[in-house]
């Protein structure tokens, strides 16, 4: 089962006084976000297209300027909204590789075969991400190759080298 909508990124505080805003992007590279012709935001009230004026990579990130927006007034009113676009809309992942997206739901087993719960979502960190796992409790487990050592696909599982007590 695959997620219908992606989340790409999530837009930050405006930028100046023309409605530029910061953009945190989850696309690896972080400008691969500027490849997708349209956006869907994500607020309370549902989920919208709208269309980039004006991208750019600096220093400080990523930041854009949507269209129609001019003002740093109108920009607020997009801060914190996620970016998302629909899922046929990405590219097939690499031999041997997997969206994040994907493995949510995913049984997390370490290799003595001990279940640890459920992929519930990643979060990411200057280190490195983590998985959030829930079983008899949550466990935050770094995404590194020390780590993370198997996706099994047609058995929705991940193996992990991580002690069960930890």
């Amino acid at each position: 089962m695959t997620a219908e909508w992606v989340e790409l990124g999530r837009l930050g505080r405006p930028k100046g006084l023309k409605g530029w805003q910061h953009l945190q992007s989850w696309t690896d590279p972080p400008e691969a976000l500027f490849g997708y012709e349209e956006w869907y935001l994500v607020s309370p009230a549902g989920r919208s297209p709208v269309q980039f004026a004006e991208t750019r990579v600096t220093g400080q990130g990523l930041e854009a300027r949507l269209e129609g927006v001019t003002t740093r007034e109108a920009a607020e009113q997009h801060v914190g909204l996620r970016i998302e676009v629909p899922r046929a809309a990405l590219p097939p992942a690499a031999e041997g590789e997997h969206y994040r997206i994907d493995l949510v739901g995913y049984v997390v087993r370490n290799l003595e075969g001990v279940e640890l719960g459920v992929l519930d979502r990643f979060e990411d960190f200057p280190a490195n991400p983590v998985m959030v796992v829930r079983g008899d409790r949550e466990r935050w487990l770094p995404v590194t190759p020390q780590h993370l050592r198997q996706i099994d696909a047609d058995a929705r599982r991940v193996t992990v080298d991580w002690p069960a007590d930890f």
